[in-house]
C-alpha cells in the first residue's frame, strides 16, 4: 500500500498533515514511516498509531487527567468511574422504557 505522501508524490519531508486546531493528525518521514493521530475537542490525543503496527487508546476526564489507556503491548490502565448498582438499574429501566420522567411507569 502507498503511504499518502507517496500518493501525492511528495518529496519534502517530514510531510505533516493538521487538523483545523493545529493538531498534526498525520506525518510521514522519508523512509515511508508514519504516524497518525486523533483528538478530542479540548485537544488531547485519544487514539495514535504508527507504520509499524503501535496503537495506543486514551480517555481523559473533564479535568484532563488520562483515565483509561490502552494501547498495543497490552497496557491496559482503566480509571474510569465505575457505575453503581443503583445507576446500573435506573439505565436498565430508562433503556427498557420503563423509567420516564424519574417515575417508574407500572406493567
Amino acid at each position: 500500500m502507498k503511504t499518502i505522501a507517496k500518493q501525492l508524490n511528495i518529496k519534502t519531508f517530514p510531510f505533516e498533515i493538521k487538523d483545523a486546531d493545529g493538531n498534526c493528525i498525520y506525518c510521514e518521514d522519508s523512509n515511508g514511516y508514519w504516524n497518525k493521530s486523533e483528538y478530542d475537542a479540548n485537544g488531547y490525543c485519544i487514539y495514535y498509531e504508527s507504520s509499524n503496527g503501535y496503537w495506543d487508546k486514551r480517555e481523559y476526564d473533564a479535568d484532563g487527567y488520562c483515565i483509561y489507556h490502552e494501547d498495543s503491548y497490552g497496557v491496559l490502565v482503566d480509571n474510569r468511574p465505575k457505575k453503581t448498582d443503583v445507576q446500573k438499574a435506573i439505565e436498565l429501566l430508562k433503556k427498557e422504557g420503563l423509567l420516564v420522567d424519574g417515575q417508574i411507569l407500572k406493567s
